[in-house]
């Protein structure tokens, strides 16, 4: 027997089974451990051709083989015999793609009759040495104590195979080590080819190793990033150059003529209970005279280039510099567009703002089409023949009438500027604020372009338009244009302007109940009946506290005469602030009870208290009328039935502050100007009184007091209940209430707070000397604002005043009636009195509220328990009145002092001095208090 060939694998069990034995071999085992041999890995040839190798000749082979030797097809029993005439080698082992390495020692215990084996085995593992060339065999000597590679077969023999694969089953083996075997005598990389390990190696299983060497991995980087920038340059260049070559083929502009006659479309508005009111035409009743290229002067279009697009001349329909800015603006939190003049052009003809890439994408063909089709002379003709500048003029001729009553080619520089910088904001077009600084912005780009001489900007002033006003003819029906504009202001606040609404041809439901409409009208013509001072001004508000509606709405008449006896709009005078004077107390008494404070808590109530306003001034307050005998212990119930002045300064000076009062008004419904209202709720202390610099309209009055009657829930006051496209599709729809607690999160909490005050304005009205509607409860506070005396005036002004109130509700309707002067003026009435809060806006109130919940059911205030310490507990002292003699006028309020007494008579119920206040109203015992409100103050 050839003991060289009966050898084991490194690592392999003395007995493990082997896939078959080499010629000459005894039994023993063919695999190392239960894996077979691996192939070596395969390495990259070089260039050039096999190395030349002389043959070696097969080493002798035993001519009896051992019994346990397998039998290979076509052998004779004499030997084994193999798939081919060549004699089969074993491949060096390699390990994860390393050189073999020598293996360690055979394991103890190793068997005595394979020793020779074992040895030879490890003798067959041997590393090759340098220059990846076979050492000779070293003689039989050595080999039982040195470890030598076994003798491989020439370069171009194989292997054997297994019987069960390759050629024997029909399968062939890709690999043919033979290509590397003629290459190695080739210096790797003298070809200029890469060395073989920079492929990644294999590990055991086969799989390829994650470790790279650091050529390989930068290789591989920049392989990746040239696919990505490839990608990225079919994604964003090729890609859409495509869709934008299709998409400018299939889009068509619209000429301005078609634009025209979409916005031409009346817009339709109805009551609530759906009946006509009337229609809203565009400006001139519809006609629309669209300039011809050339007719527009260059004064207008330079001023609508500065204000809009200032490279609209060299352009091509889009601006890329203007795009990078819009989105450099909107991420920074800036302001101001990207799109030019020809986008903006399509926009508007299309009627399409969606904020979508879909929109944008076909804007900017359409534009980049248009200025293929036609020259700058004609799109700018074409762009302000259809723009929207505001008070209902689309088109630059439309515009010029609106704003100054003269044709556009007449304008001037300053005048043009005023219309091109309203294109931005066509909706504030009466913020003079705003109106001035587009007006600055665009003068000084005109400048800045050379399109005006610095010396006529330095001379250049403000143009001021001439009143907001519009033709009769376009309205039909019965549409009151103080209505028709309150409603236009809304809707341009929610994104519809009217532009937008005559191109829809949109339908607009108000809450504008016709029979309430009717009846404030006729309301206020009778109480305003044989008035003879012609300064003497009225509105009248009613919102519906379930909804927010507004049910009526009066403002005076829609139009005047001015200095030339022209026919001009008038003001709407339920949308102009004024003093709300102590009918503002309500609010003062809602930051008081959010404080946890109740009804029962007494203040000084004398006539006459000084009070420290910092910065060591002291101001005496003095109350009005009867009101100046509240006495020492004046309880806030009582103080508010009397309208003590000197209680709610001292409350909001020394206990509340300023700020909670401002607060709860917002709370309640008075809208400011960051609100999009008008009313100002001035932070000084004149808050308290209703004077100074806080003024509010009668709409917030209506709509705050409506959060009382809605039991604290605020409902946003509004004009439009649903509106309505052409097709009849809904755009929104706000007849469904919408309410949320105002006074707290909670909305029990803000409840008891709106029945308190519901409480203590209870008394007020039959103080006044007022009647709640028949059946109904109903709960109001008057106000009289005083007029501010001149030292020229007559001493009969003294006592006049300038503002009066009278602001009430029951459950289902609350009314803010408003009658005064425009300003600081002297009213007086009929008989030449001084008017107070009871005298007329009371007897309006009264009239309204009795007429509008006629018939319908009887209704009652819910009862809430009380908040703090409750007033019927508290014994007042109420300083004697005098008999018969003096009765007790309504409450004045001012900035400045009021004078201690009033003329006018009145019939009054005395109230007797020290005896315990005992309100009618309803409520639970003695010391109750609700648990949301600590009840600290009960004796």
């Amino acid at each position: 027997m050839n003991d060289e060939r009966n050898r084991s694998w490194p690592g392999q069990e003395p007995d493990a089974p082997r896939r078959a034995q080499w010629p000459g071999e005894e039994d023993g085992p063919g695999w190392p451990g239960e894996e077979p041999p691996r192939r070596p890995q395969r390495r990259t040839p070089p260039n050039g051709g096999p190395r030349s190798a002389a043959p070696r000749s097969p080493r002798p082979r035993s001519s009896d083989p051992h019994p346990s030797d397998p039998q290979w097809p076509g052998g004779d029993g004499g030997g084994p015999e193999w798939p081919s005439d060549d004699e089969p080698r074993r491949p060096a082992p390699r390990a994860n793609g390393m050189p073999p390495r020598r293996p360690g020692p055979p394991p103890p215990g190793g068997r005595s009759a394979g020793a020779q084996r074992s040895q030879q085995g490890a003798a067959g593992h041997r590393p090759p040495p340098p220059g990846n060339r076979r050492p000779p065999a070293p003689p039989p000597a050595e080999q039982a104590t040195a470890l030598v590679r076994p003798v491989e077969p020439d370069p171009y023999e194989r292997e054997p195979d297994l019987i069960t694969h390759h050629a024997h089953n029909g399968t062939e083996d890709p690999y043919d080590d033979r290509y590397d075997d003629r290459h190695e005598s080739t210096p790797l990389g003298a070809e200029g080819d890469e060395p073989y390990d920079e492929e990644p190696a294999e590990d055991e299983d086969g799989d390829k190793n994650k470790t790279l060497t650091p050529k390989q991995r930068k290789k591989r980087r920049w392989k990746i990033i040239r696919r990505v920038l490839y990608a990225m340059f079919g994604l964003f260049v090729v890609v859409p150059a495509i869709a934008f070559v299709i998409t400018y083929f299939l889009v068509d502009v619209p000429s301005q003529e078609s634009v025209a006659s979409l916005q031409s479309q009346p817009i339709t508005l109805t009551y609530a209970d759906g009946s006509p009111m009337g229609k809203i035409a565009p400006a001139s009743g519809g006609s629309r005279y669209l300039l011809k290229p050339g007719e527009i002067p260059d004064v207008v279009k330079h001023a609508v280039y500065a204000a809009e697009d200032s490279s609209f001349e060299t352009n091509s329909g889009f601006d890329v510099g203007g795009i990078l800015r819009a989105v450099y603006n909107n991420v920074t939190g800036g302001q101001g567009g990207g799109s030019t003049i020809s986008q903006q052009y399509i926009k508007k003809a299309t009627a399409n703002e969606a904020p979508t890439l879909t929109r944008k994408w076909t804007e900017l063909a359409k534009s980049f089409k248009m200025n293929n089709q036609m020259s700058k002379e004609e799109i700018i003709t074409a762009y302000l023949n259809t723009i929207y500048f505001g008070r209902g003029a689309n088109g630059i001729e439309a515009a010029a009438q609106a704003y100054f009553k003269k044709p556009a080619k007449e304008l001037s520089s300053s005048e043009a500027a005023l219309l091109a910088g309203l294109i931005q904001g066509p909706s504030r077009s009466e913020n003079d604020a705003y109106a001035q600084r587009r007006w600055n912005f665009v003068m000084d780009q005109m400048v800045a372009n050379n399109w005006l001489p610095a010396a006529e900007r330095a001379a250049a002033t403000y143009p001021k338009p001439i009143p907001k006003a519009q033709a009769k003819a376009d309205d039909a029906g019965t549409l009151s244009l103080h209505i028709r504009n309150r409603v236009i202001d809304e809707l341009e606040a929610r994104g519809y302007d009217q532009d937008r609404l005559h191109q829809g041809g949109f339908k607009i439901t108000t809450t504008i109940d016709p029979k309430a409409q009717k009846m404030a009208e006729e309301s206020v013509a009778e109480g305003m009946k044989g008035q003879t001072d012609e300064n003497i001004l009225n509105a009248l508000v009613a919102v519906d506290p379930k909804t927010g509606g507004v049910v009526a709405y009066w403002g005076g008449p829609d139009w005047t005469k001015n200095e030339q006896g022209q026919d001009v709009q008038a003001h709407d005078w339920a949308n102009v602030p004024h003093n709300p004077g102590s009918a503002f107390k309500a609010f003062d008494l809602a930051a008081w009870l959010k404080m946890g404070k109740g009804l029962g808590e007494t203040f000084d109530g004398s006539n006459n208290r000084k009070f420290d306003v910092g910065g060591g001034n002291y101001r005496t307050i003095k109350n009005a009328g009867e009101s100046a005998n509240c006495g020492t212990q004046c309880t806030v119930a009582e103080a508010m039935k009397v309208s003590a002045n000197t209680v709610f300064y001292d409350m909001v000076i020394n206990k509340t502050k300023v700020d909670p009062v401002a607060k709860a008004a917002k709370e309640a419904g008075v809208e400011t100007a960051d609100e999009g209202g008008t009313s100002i709720l001035y932070p000084d202390i004149n808050i308290a009184l209703g004077g100074g610099r806080t003024v509010t309209t009668a709409e917030d009055m209506a709509a705050g007091f409506a959060t009382f009657a809605g039991e604290g829930v605020r409902q946003k006051q509004h004009f439009v209940a649903k509106l309505t496209n052409s097709q009849d599709e809904v755009e929104f729809d706000e007849t469904a209430p919408k309410g949320t607690p105002a006074f707290s999160d909670d909305a029990d909490k803000s409840k008891q707070i709106a029945g308190n005050v519901t409480d203590a304005l209870e008394e007020v009205v039959p103080y006044s000397k007022l009647k709640c509607p028949s059946g109904h409860d109903c709960a109001g506070k008057t106000g009289t604002q005083q007029y501010d005396f001149k030292d020229s005036d007559p001493a009969s002004y003294r006592d006049r005043n300038a503002q009066t109130w009278m602001v009430g509700y029951t459950p289902s309707i609350s009314t803010a009636v408003w009658v005064g002067g425009d300003g600081n003026k002297p009213l007086h009435d009929k008989n030449n009195k001084p008017i107070y809060g009871r005298t007329i806006a009371g007897p309006i109130w009264e009239d309204f509220m009795s007429r509008y919940l006629t018939g319908k059911p009887a209704e009652k205030f819910g009862k809430v328990k009380p908040i703090g310490k409750d007033a019927r507990t508290v014994v007042t002292t109420t300083a004697q009145k005098p008999p018969e003699k003096s009765t007790p006028p309504p409450e004045t309020t001012s900035s400045t002092p009021p004078p201690p007494t009033s003329t006018e008579p009145t019939e009054t119920t005395p109230t007797k001095p020290t005896k315990p206040t005992k309100p009618p109203w309803s409520r639970p015992g003695p010391g109750t208090s609700d648990p949301l409100f600590p009840n600290t103050g009960d004796p």
